[in-house]
């Protein structure tokens, strides 16, 4: 098993701390080989980033992410950037209020996911990357999902532990219905 996930979306959207979530996951609490990078231009919010995370049952030696096997997408600017590099047959997370232009030929499993939409219902934006990371757990069955809550224990802020687990459950409630 060897798995590419490229996350993008801009500046403020919780980017960086999602592959830090699913990174941490994977290696510390699932026993499994990871890494996590990012990169992200110089404003720090509105800016295009993207998190890079590789997880391998085998030894990484290139931490570099070139054909993503899973795309988690949050912003049009993202989409734009790097749809091409999903491999065919690759998995596609997309947050359809955030990208509204999409390609309609992709050769890939797409999976629309109100991310943003449903944090509001939570009543913080900010979490719709954890919502993210919930449909990313159901539907891709990559890290099972006390290892992921643990990861969001350890890397929200303090105080903010509970509306993060609840922003999981609902996307991974929501990424079961999708499957």
């Amino acid at each position: 098993m060897h798995v590419e996930i490229l996350i993008g979306g801009f500046g403020g959207q919780g980017i960086i701390r999602t592959g830090l979530i699913l990174a941490t996951a994977a290696s510390i609490y699932a026993g499994k080989n990871a890494i996590q990078n990012q990169s992200y231009g110089p404003e720090s919010r509105g800016g295009r980033c993207k998190s890079e995370v590789i997880i391998s049952d085998k030894e990484i030696d290139y931490p570099k992410v070139e054909h993503p096997d899973i795309l988690i997408i949050l912003s049009q600017e993202a989409y734009n950037a790097y749809i091409d590099k999903l491999k065919e047959g690759g998995i596609l997370l997309v947050d359809p209020d955030m990208v509204p232009n999409q390609k309609t030929d992709l050769k890939a499993k797409i999976y629309k996911i109100p991310a943003t939409r449903m944090a509001e219902k939570l009543g913080k934006r900010i979490v719709a990357n954890v919502i993210m990371i919930g449909a990313f757990t159901a539907i891709t069955g990559l890290l099972d999902v006390e290892s992921v809550k643990e990861s969001i224990k350890r890397n929200v802020p303090e105080g903010t532990e509970e509306l993060n687990l609840t922003a999981f459950e609902k996307g991974f409630e929501y990424g079961k219905t999708l499957c």
